[in-house]
């Protein structure tokens, strides 16, 4: 997976997330709002066999890649918790 930015503003981030697909950027979309300082979390892709996401986050006054940062690492410590989950139930 590789990102690139289109937009890099104070308080607004735009970018492609190249190789992923809903899959990804849903998930991530929905982890951005529990942030209460995020204003847009919101993603489009144009045509899923010939594009690639993008992803559009904005907040109130905090650093909308720091948003962006937090929601990954959430996501990672959540994943690892399944995995644990996973294997004490197997």
């Amino acid at each position: 997976m590789e990102i690139e930015f289109l937009k890099n503003e104070k308080n607004k981030i735009e970018f492609k997330i190249i190789g992923e697909d809903h899959t990804l950027c849903n998930i991530l979309r929905g982890e951005l709002w529990n942030d209460k300082d995020v204003d847009i979390a919101a993603y489009a892709i144009d045509h899923p066999l010939v594009s690639e996401p993008v992803m559009l986050v904005e907040t109130k006054k905090s650093d909308p890649k720091k948003a962006l940062l937090d929601a990954a690492g959430s996501l990672r410590k959540q994943v690892e918790e399944l995995k644990k989950s996973f294997i004490a139930a197997v």
